[in-house]
């Protein structure tokens, strides 16, 4: 399966996304990353029950999955947190006590932009993909997998590469209840014109 936005093929054999562009050869090092597990993280709190339900009551979200424990058991065997919640799990806190370095969500991201030299950068799409449902008292702990990254692209932006992250979560058990897709687009603006 060819995607055009990344110039990445997947490799049935490895499972892991190729650099196929001849253009902007992708280096060695960069290459090197590609499928490879990076960054296993622990959440820094456990699941609970408080940000459920202040995340439902956000978005008035009334359904009574999150609300009642009769039904949560009649329907999921217990109660379960909004799927749409995954990401706020794996955020770190802006601080914490003895850090010394602030803790970034998606370092992979972060690392290909110092790697390519591009001070901008937008994500310009998200795929979550559902799996065991997380409960309260679950202890997360997520892992980052680069798949692809493309060859030298020019948009409106400026110019850069697009790149895919797959950010892993697993629970307590080492059983994967979701992955979120990352499309970023890393990018120089053009000098002297707009971007």
């Amino acid at each position: 399966m060819t995607t055009a936005r990344t110039g990445a093929q997947i490799d049935s054999q490895k499972g892991r996304s190729v650099h196929q562009n001849e253009e902007g050869a992708l280096p060695e090092d960069v290459a090197a990353l590609i499928g490879v597990v990076q960054y296993e993280e622990a959440g820094e709190f456990p699941v609970e029950r408080g940000y459920i339900w202040t995340s439902a009551s956000s978005v008035e979200n009334g359904n009574p999955l999150f609300w009642d424990d009769d039904v949560a058991a009649e329907l999921t065997d217990g109660p379960i947190a909004m799927p749409t919640m995954l990401s706020l799990w794996f955020r770190p806190h802006h601080w914490a006590p003895g850090r010394t370095k602030q803790a970034l969500p998606l370092q992979i991201h972060f690392d290909l932009k110092a790697r390519f030299d591009l001070p901008e950068a937008v994500m310009s799409d998200n795929t979550m993909i559902f799996h065991d449902p997380v409960r309260p008292g679950d202890r997360l702990r997520t892992r980052q997998i680069l798949r692809s990254v493309s060859a030298p692209k020019t948009t409106k932006l400026g110019t850069g590469r697009f790149w895919v992250i797959d950010v892993e979560v697993l629970n307590q058990d080492d059983v994967l209840v979701g992955v979120e897709s990352y499309t970023g687009f890393g990018y120089r603006r053009a000098s002297g014109g707009e971007g």
